[in-house]
């Protein structure tokens, strides 16, 4: 049988064995919503599934279950978007964390790949800190890979918009078989944001009319391929450096 660091591909033996081999798990979290008419419904959780894969190689983790949908509700007037509510989500969260914890992990990191999901995970993640041997960590993939992006993106303020050049070639990059460039849209926002500094709750249709903010067709494989690489290593760095994870 093929070695696997899923949880969800394990027998229970072997699930047994292995965490007595290691106390981190990895959760993949991210959403089913609009990401341009060129790439999948799903592609927050495509992408955090395979930074998840590629983290867990490295470190010896094993890859707890994981959260496909979360709040996407100021984009669900685009079709197929669904949405959780964050109380519900919130409640999900803690009985997948509350039973991880009792089968021994206590080093749980969240990588999240749909921005809606960071503060309802921030909460969950809060309230375990009333249990001082429990850490929990959260990577909110698109920032983090925002980090990584110097002198790889070209199109200024809005590589890192939604399904723009810096979406567009991480999925190139780890689906290329999901990804339509004949439906490659560029679009800007149709209001310039006069003041950013300031959070604000809108449809997203009134940013965009495809449900792309950005250029995909300055997206490149190449680009994914660096981005990802260098987020992998940096969340590999953190975890020995940091959260003291042997080497495997």
């Amino acid at each position: 049988m093929k070695p696997t660091n899923y949880m969800k591909e394990m027998s229970w033996t072997t699930f047994a064995e292995r965490v007595k081999q290691t106390d981190l798990v990895l959760l993949p979290t991210g959403a089913c919503e609009v990401y341009g008419p060129h790439l999948p419904l799903g592609s927050d959780l495509l992408v955090a599934t395979k930074l998840a894969e590629r983290v867990a190689a490295r470190v010896n983790a094993i890859i707890g279950p994981a959260l496909e949908v979360g709040d996407s509700s100021a984009l669900d007037d685009f079709p197929g978007t669904i949405t959780i509510r964050p109380d519900s989500y919130k409640s999900y969260l803690e009985d997948v964390v509350k039973s991880l914890i009792k089968w021994g992990f206590k080093r749980i990191l969240f990588i999240n790949g749909h921005a809606g999901n960071v503060a309802m995970i921030n909460h969950v993640s809060q309230t375990l800190r009333e249990q001082p041997e429990i850490r929990c960590a959260q990577i909110d993939c698109w920032r983090f890979i925002k980090a990584q992006d110097h002198d790889v993106v070209e199109s200024g303020e809005v590589a890192h918009g939604h399904a723009g050049e810096v979406g567009t070639s991480v999925l190139m990059y780890l689906y290329p078989d999901l990804v339509d460039p004949s439906q490659f849209v560029d679009e800007l926002p149709k209001q310039k944001d006069l003041f950013p500094e300031i959070i604000k709750y809108s449809r997203y249709s009134t940013k965009t009319d495809s449900g792309t903010i950005g250029c995909p067709t300055l997206a490149s494989s190449k680009k994914g391929e660096v981005l990802v690489q260098r987020s992998v290593d940096r969340i590999v760095q953190f975890l020995h450096e940091s959260w003291e994870v042997p080497h495997s």
